[in-house]
């Protein structure tokens, strides 16, 4: 079970909810399209949303997800708001001739959520297709735009040609996004101009920054390339104590997350740092390293291939077993991981740095270091 609960944010195998909070009121009329904005909140809550032209109160924007991002768009015409799922935070049925044509959703996940490759094979099985390469997925991978920045969109029709997905991800912001149209193939079809559209019409809107961050406390949203390693104060509940490298601009952590970091690198290059806890040894280090494998597409490993990549490195009441691997993303481009994991007593800590091969080497001694000068209040 604790290693199903780590995979929510290494792939999008297993469920995980980033629910909503309305925070602007339907646009009401004949003729005119529904513009929203909404709020990505980690709260455990789910509010069904409004029935159609009804006004929302805004919620207090001094509760603790005041700093999650805010997403608005135009509702093409024939395009129905329904409660979202547990993985999605916005979902939609699609009128056509004979009823419900399509439907449409949109889900956010942390880092780079298992790659484009696992993603677009997990919607080719829900079409009953056989699982393509990365090569293959260039084929029929097409360039569109979502909100102001470059997405990738996948047409997938099933192998009768009876459904048809029309999927597409985006890299922003240490956030990968997924939204995908699914139907009966031929109204899909006809609403891939509708769907593009809508991508095209996505604002995404950083929420104001709190007042009053604790001293030597990193601007959330920015970093100062030359700042010094400041400590990141005394840990919360559950959290170590972290120090956090000059250039690693801290966002606000995913659920199940402790702590999450994004490093930009040259030319939009970039790599993402997690931390995350368990209870007991968190699945163990084989099961652990080899789902890491999966989402830079290296195959599985076994106990005695495991001893030759892994090593320890010493920490603060113990030592960690480290493991530094080399994959690729579905272009080809190279994608390194180092990860690390700490057991104390009841617990196990997970280190992930993950992203760019360059950045993530050019971080390799930050990484260790971060590691190793974290502190635990259940240390010995």
């Amino acid at each position: 079970m604790n290693w199903l609960i780590l995979s929510i944010y290494g792939a999008l195998r297993v469920n995980r909810t980033w629910p909503l909070l309305l925070i602007a009121a339907v646009l009401a009329g004949c003729g005119r399209d529904n513009v929203k904005v909404y709020r990505l909140s980690n709260d455990d809550s789910s509010p069904a949303a409004p029935p159609p032209n009804t006004t929302a109160t805004a919620p207090d924007q001094t509760d603790n997800n005041a700093t999650q991002p805010q997403l608005q768009w135009t509702l093409p015409a024939g395009w129905t708001e329904v409660a979202p799922g547990e993985m999605s935070i916005a979902s939609f049925k699609v009128s056509g001739q004979n009823g419900v044509a399509a439907d449409v959703t949109v889900v956010p996940l942390p880092g780079l959520a298992g790659g484009d490759t696992a993603n677009v094979n997990r919607w080719r099985g829900q079409v009953g297709l056989p699982e393509a390469t990365a090569d293959d997925l260039q084929k029929f991978a097409e360039a569109v735009q979502v909100g102001d920045q470059p997405a990738t969109l996948y047409d997938i029709a099933g192998s009768d040609n009876a459904k048809r997905i029309l999927g597409v991800i985006q890299q922003r912001n240490g956030t990968t996004w997924f939204f995908k149209m699914m139907g009966d193939a031929a109204p899909v079809e006809q609403l891939k101009p509708q769907f593009t559209a809508f991508l095209k019409s996505l604002t995404f809107t950083a929420a104001a920054q709190p007042a009053g961050l604790p001293p030597g406390h990193p601007a959330i949203g920015g970093a100062d390339q030359n700042a010094p390693m400041m400590p990141a104060g005394p840990a919360d509940a559950g959290k170590p104590a972290l120090t956090a490298p000059a250039g690693w601009q801290e966002v606000p952590a995913a659920p199940f997350l402790l702590a999450e970091y994004s490093i930009a690198g040259a030319n939009g290059a970039k790599a993402e740092v997690n931390v995350a806890e368990l209870s007991g040894n968190g699945g163990g280090v084989l099961a652990n390293v080899n789902r890491w494998r999966g989402q830079i597409g290296l195959a599985p490993v076994d106990e005695t291939s495991l001893a030759k990549l892994t090593t320890t490195l010493d920490v603060a009441g113990g030592q960690a077993t480290l493991v530094d691997m080399t994959g690729n993303d579905m272009s080809g481009q190279s994608l390194r991981l180092i990860a690390a994991m700490v057991p104390l007593g009841d617990q196990t800590w997970f280190y992930k740095l993950m992203g760019d091969d360059k950045v993530v080497a050019g971080q390799k001694d930050a990484f260790t270091r971060f590691v190793q000068t974290a502190r635990y209040s259940n240390a010995p």
